[in-house]
């Protein structure tokens, strides 16, 4: 894949870490600045039907039977539509590409709490994502217990209906992954939503 001219950005989170919130604020930072950033997501990727079908299929709460394995390789068929579809093209147009999870979620989720082997995951994953890897991955830390007080909705999807364990697991994993890694960015869901978002925005623009 050629040296992509603009900069990704992952946001990682547990449940109710208020994720969705700090990349909505840092996408007005960036505006602000008046720099070209594209949202996107996953699974699924803005504008492209075929990873957001195939991010019905993963998230839907009928599908309890879902095998692990299964599971793995629908999360990569996607990323490898988002990549090559979205957000390759964006980046070699000089956006800044801020992203809903990546890869590290498939470690998290699929490697330490559905119990895949990452050397596996390692292969198929770099193959699928055409090697791409993030210039920054903040991770926005909360506990089960913590999240548990915040107000839920009444909609959730497969993996938010997951036991209290196995997002401590997934936890954990996120802060193993961060630990030592100069390309990731660890801070707490717990405190105001400005002072968040300030400390993530003044990292972001280290980077810029």
């Amino acid at each position: 894949m050629p040296e992509p001219r603009g900069k990704f950005i992952v946001i990682e989170g547990g449940d109710k870490s208020g994720k969705t919130t700090q990349i909505e604020l840092l996408k007005k930072f960036l505006d602000s600045k008046k720099i070209d950033c594209f949202l996107t997501r996953e699974p699924g990727g803005t504008n492209s039907a075929i990873a957001e079908k195939i991010r019905a299929i993963i998230l839907d709460p009928r599908h309890q039977e879902m095998d692990a394995r299964t599971e793995l390789l629908l999360y990569l068929a996607s990323r490898a539509q988002h990549v090559s579809e979205v957000i390759k093209p964006a980046l070699e147009a000089g956006k800044i590409v801020i992203c809903d999870r990546f890869d590290a979620s498939t470690f998290a989720y699929q490697g330490a709490a559905r119990q895949i082997e990452s050397d596996i995951i390692k292969s198929i994953n770099d193959w699928a994502k055409y090697g791409l890897a993030p210039d920054l991955t903040v991770y926005i830390d909360i506990t089960p217990e913590q999240a548990a007080v915040r107000r839920r909705d009444e909609k959730h999807d497969r993996l938010d209906a997951e036991t209290k364990e196995f997002h401590e697991v997934v936890r954990q994993s996120y802060l193993e992954q961060a630990e030592g890694n100069d390309k990731w960015f660890v801070v707490s869901a717990i405190g105001s939503i400005d002072d968040i978002a300030e400390k993530i925005q003044n990292k972001v623009d280290d980077i810029l």
